[in-house]
């Protein structure tokens, strides 16, 4: 394996080390083998809890290096997005010798082996839950997969667009009457992320109760339908299939983004109250009273009306200006912001969510959790393909 050092690596080790030693994961050590987006997000989740991440890439790199169209010193910008604080080392699966270290570092290291290898794969290499249990029966082994462990697709490939599509979420997603459109983020990707660390983090906890490993399985698909619970709920109470709302739901009238004189402004209203009080600093309170709108479920029924008149007025004043009167009349309002805008706001500077590794100057969201009031710090930046391949030895005399 080739081994490339970065400069100044040790002493950004010791520091984190210094950094992570209070967070909650402390002392727990991981095995990621991933690639594209869902593992590697559940290990960036991990890392910045305080877990000792290793991130296990074919020799070529993961897929993510390469994703455009913004790059960060040679890598796609979601590269380092998704994979920052991690010890980043490069094993070909498919050398006998290579694989023989991995296998030892997961046997003599890992409290946690996470992969989204292909239906089948771990297995041919002697990388699935039954193989790697025997010898060590604690281990946590989580598999996230496309379709699912289960089922007549479970061999098949998927990606985050590909879920959005057949869960559903792309039916109800978009303008009426328009063509389907994904969600503008990865919130398939993302989320089996985050399922995939509720399950690890549960699998921990009653191994620590009962001295048991345990397979943690999730996939792209079920995420996905979980997305799709409250749409599901409502096809199986009324037997409808749900439609597009654009910016607005299907079960709250307004619930949506208006255009103003300069912009685009979210009013949400999920009571009748709350639609009293914005029709009286419309200076429309007759709104209030008409039984077209006066409940929810008028509303629901006389939806483009009700939107056509709220557009209508909204668009007589500046965004700025409704969001002071609806604001300070207590009725929940966003303006529909760029992504540059959210990273300028005051409120996001406030929460210090956006921030640099302190090796590279990049700017990446940090984890959206505080801990006694303190958000856990940001982490080294992601590093190069095998940066730490000359780890793995120091690591496994570690444990002699």
């Amino acid at each position: 394996m080739p081994e490339t050092r970065a400069k100044g690596t040790r002493s950004t080790e010791e520091s984190e080390d210094a950094m992570t030693r209070d967070l909650p994961l402390s002392g727990i050590v991981v095995v990621e083998l991933s690639d594209s987006a869902s593992a590697p997000f559940t290990g960036k989740i991990l890392a910045e809890l305080g877990a000792e991440v290793w991130k296990v890439e074919r020799p070529s790199g993961d897929s993510a290096r390469g994703w455009g169209p913004s790059t960060w010193r040679g890598s796609g910008a979601a590269f380092h997005a998704l994979n920052r604080g991690k010890r980043c080392i490069s094993i070909d699966i498919k050398n006998r010798e290579e694989l023989a270290t991995l296998h030892r570092l997961i046997a003599e290291r890992a409290d946690v082996f996470l992969h989204n290898l292909r239906r089948g794969a771990s297995a041919k290499y002697g990388l699935d839950p039954g193989s790697l249990r025997v010898t060590k029966p604690e281990l946590i082994c989580c598999e996230i997969g496309a379709f699912g462990h289960e089922g007549p697709l479970n061999t098949l490939p998927g990606y985050d667009p590909l879920m959005q599509a057949f869960s559903g979420i792309m039916s109800i997603t978009g303008e009426e009457g328009r063509s389907p459109v994904r969600a503008g983020v990865s919130i398939v990707d993302f989320g089996s992320g985050m399922w995939a660390v509720i399950g690890i983090l549960a699998a921990l906890h009653r191994r620590h109760a009962k001295q048991c490993g345990a397979t943690v399985n999730g996939s792209l698909l079920e995420t996905a339908i979980a997305w799709m619970s409250v749409g599901i709920a409502n096809h199986t109470a009324d037997g409808e299939p749900g439609g597009r709302h654009g910016s607005g739901v299907a079960f709250i009238v307004p619930h949506r983004a208006y255009p103003t004189a300069d912009g685009d402004l979210v009013v949400s209203c999920a009571n009748d109250a709350l639609f009293a009080k914005l029709c009286a600093t419309l200076d429309r309170p007759q709104w209030a009273t008409d039984d077209r709108f006066a409940t929810n479920a008028g509303r629901l029924r006389n939806r483009h009306e009700i939107d056509r008149l709220i557009g209508e007025r909204l668009r007589r004043e500046s965004r700025a200006y409704w969001q002071e009167r609806l604001r300070a009349s207590g009725i929940p309002v966003a303006p529909v912001q760029t992504t540059a805008e959210i990273v300028a706001h005051e409120q996001t500077r406030a929460l210090g969510i956006i921030g640099t590794p302190p090796d590279d100057e990049i700017g990446l969201v940090g984890l959206p959790l505080s801990f006694d009031g303190r958000r856990p710090p940001p982490l080294h930046a992601a590093r190069d393909i095998g940066a730490d391949n000359r780890r793995i030895d120091e690591a496994l005399k570690a444990r002699l």
